[in-house]
């Protein structure tokens, strides 16, 4: 990986050096959305040059040892459903470039007590036959997005919700469900706790409650993900997703520049266009944008949604889940419920700690057993987050550990050490997730389909040469590069464009 010296004005390569016919972009920040945008630049012939303020490249798609040697831990995402069927991740071909997928026996699972838990599977047909006396209504909801799933991903994964969609018939099949709220389309549709709360916590990665209007649109999407693609993590953890886009940028002759934060576009030498991987926030905050008043209006009106606190653990074994079949789910679900889950997502969507959050926990090494080798050998790695209002820098680890020891009673007991994040320290880290923001800002009224202003074209800026491509664009969160290949693909349409003018003229 070039790591490239910490960068300053002097270090720029001169304007025109390189690239398809002398042309040079810059991208600042390194997320996979940053990466995936220089890498197909890169690829196209142009000279890249992507700078990030970290000592290393990805955003919060990072790994590192921080509970002891012999450990890998997922810094910041950690399974990744749209990762495996990502059109831009495909399209570079990662997978030549170290990327390995690593899937669970299960995709999910979501634990109920005195009962047993809910489980999504690796096919819809053994999902419905879990759910018993509600697998046919399971089946009727998914089967049209289960059988079409290309097509409703190539809709959703697109530069914009307001175009006219590829696949129009498919979108039109899918907006009859996802419109509902999650919580009222699974109480409308099934008769029982199993299915409603495995609907309802696969509609959270809306990070909304489930009481709102489309949440029942991300449940659809992640649990067929789930029945088709699966819930994989990257094996060797998520920077390997990292490695392979710096090792696809720099085989096309792009360049990392890691320690280098800019603070002015002007610092970075003269570029035919600049792509941002970056949130509203610090786009308003950069010097030398050029940005109208009126984009820079609408950006100032963004809003962050519910933040995450992290925590992660060391135990001594697995999780002592009472329903042994959760062992073996890539991710978990903890909350209980669905009316706990409308309680705990609403209380946090309001401002205040619920004594029940709802936690996310990820138990990678069910699928990737190098998560915990040498001196960590036998003992377990586990990720966990909990929802939390935005910003919220008081202590969780306590409610974590409660509702994890909810359904794994001995779980404290195996805890050996324990490392917690708060939404101030995961912002310090990467100032993208802002108050613990995971999805680049809110996804609650409009802002689920205006990212991230009311413009026709979301990854232009409408200051020329520059362009965005962050979670805070369409398709907005997760580990998939989309935003960044809809940015690159941007930037090149007006190469071409300017290109026509002048063999015109």
């Amino acid at each position: 990986m070039t790591t490239q010296h910490e960068a300053g004005a002097g270090d720029t390569p001169p304007p025109g050096a390189g690239g398809a016919e002398g042309r040079r972009a810059v991208v600042v920040g390194s997320g996979p959305n940053g990466l995936t945008a220089a890498a197909f630049l890169a690829r196209a012939g142009w000279s890249v040059d992507v700078y990030e303020r970290n000592a290393a490249p990805g955003g919060a798609a990072a790994s590192a040892p921080v509970l002891g040697p012999g450990t890998i831990v997922d810094l910041g995402a950690a399974g990744h459903p749209f990762g495996i069927a990502s059109p831009a991740f495909r399209e570079l071909d990662l997978a030549a470039h170290g990327l390995e997928w690593a899937h669970p026996e299960v995709p999910m699972a979501h634990p109920l007590e005195g009962r047993p838990a809910a489980v999504l599977h690796r096919s819809l047909e053994a999902t419905a036959a879990d759910l018993g006396r509600d697998g046919g209504a399971w089946t009727r909801l998914h089967a049209p997005i289960v059988d079409r799933v290309d097509e409703h991903l190539e809709n959703i994964l697109g530069p914009s919700l307001l175009r006219l969609p590829r696949h129009p018939l498919a979108l039109a099949r899918f907006g009859v469900r996802a419109a509902w709220p999650a919580g009222a389309l699974g109480r409308a549709l099934f008769r029982d706790e199993a299915a409603r709360s495995l609907f309802a916590s696969s509609s959270i990665h809306a990070i909304l409650p489930p009481s709102h209007l489309l949440t029942s649109a991300f449940g659809l999407v992640f649990g067929a993900l789930g029945m088709t693609r699966g819930w994989p993590v990257a094996r060797g953890g998520t920077g390997a997703i990292t490695a392979a886009l710096v090792s696809v940028l720099e085989a096309h002759g792009g360049r990392v520049h890691v320690g280098h934060e800019v603070r002015d576009l002007r610092e970075v030498g003269v570029a035919e266009a600049v792509v941002l991987d970056l949130t509203p926030r610090q786009v308003l905050a950069l010097q030398g944008t050029g940005l109208g008043g009126r984009y820079a209006a609408q950006l100032r009106r963004w809003r962050y949604g519910t933040g995450v606190s992290k925590v992660d653990y060391l135990l001594d074994g697995p999780i002592p889940w009472t329903d042994a079949r959760v062992a073996g789910a890539g991710t978990v679900h903890v909350t209980g419920t669905l009316a706990e889950l409308e309680h705990a997502e609403r209380e946090a969507a309001a401002g205040r700690m619920p004594d029940r959050p709802f936690v996310m926990v990820c138990q990678q090494q069910a699928a990737d057993p190098s998560r915990a080798t040498g001196p960590a050998e036998g003992r377990t790695v586990v990720w966990a987050y909990a929802h939390v209002p935005g910003g919220y820098d008081a202590p969780v680890e306590h409610l974590v550990a409660d509702q994890v020891e909810r359904f794994a009673p001995g779980f404290r007991d195996r805890i050996v050490d324990r490392v917690a994040t708060t939404p101030s320290a995961l912002e310090a880290w990467d100032p993208n997730l802002v108050g613990g923001d995971v999805a680049g800002g809110s996804m609650g009224g409009l802002q689920q389909v205006l990212r991230p202003a009311a413009v026709a074209s979301p990854h232009r800026t409408g200051t020329p040469g520059l362009y965005l491509a962050s979670s805070s664009t369409p398709p907005g969160g997760g580990v998939h590069g989309m935003a960044g290949l809809h940015a690159a693909r941007a930037v090149l349409a007006d190469a071409a464009r300017r290109d026509a003018r002048r063999r015109r003229g």
